[in-house]
C-alpha cells in the first residue's frame, strides 16, 4: 500500500519540502523532496522516504535532525 502523507513541511521559499509519512504498517518516516519552477513535474524526492518511526512525532524529530533547513521550522 502507498504511504499516506500527513503533513507536508515547507521552507519558506517553497521549493523544499519534507513530507512526514504514514507508512501503512504501523511505522511512520519521512522524505525531503525539492520542486523546480520551471519544470512541470512537480516534486521530486531527494532520496529515498526514511522509515521505522513509532510515530508521527518521533519521525519529525528525526527529520528535523536530518533535513538541516527543517531546524529553524
Amino acid at each position: 500500500m502507498k504511504p499516506l502523507v500527513i503533513v507536508s513541511l515547507e521552507d519558506e521559499t517553497g521549493d523544499r519540502c519534507v513530507d512526514i509519512l504514514d507508512l501503512r504498517d504501523g511505522c511512520f518516516g519521512f522524505v525531503e523532496c525539492r520542486r523546480d519552477p520551471e519544470d512541470g513535474h512537480g516534486w521530486r524526492h531527494l532520496a529515498p522516504a526514511t522509515g521505522g518511526f513509532d510515530s508521527e512525532v518521533s519521525a519529525r524529530a528525526a527529520a528535523k535532525q536530518t533535513v538541516t533547513w527543517l531546524e529553524n521550522q
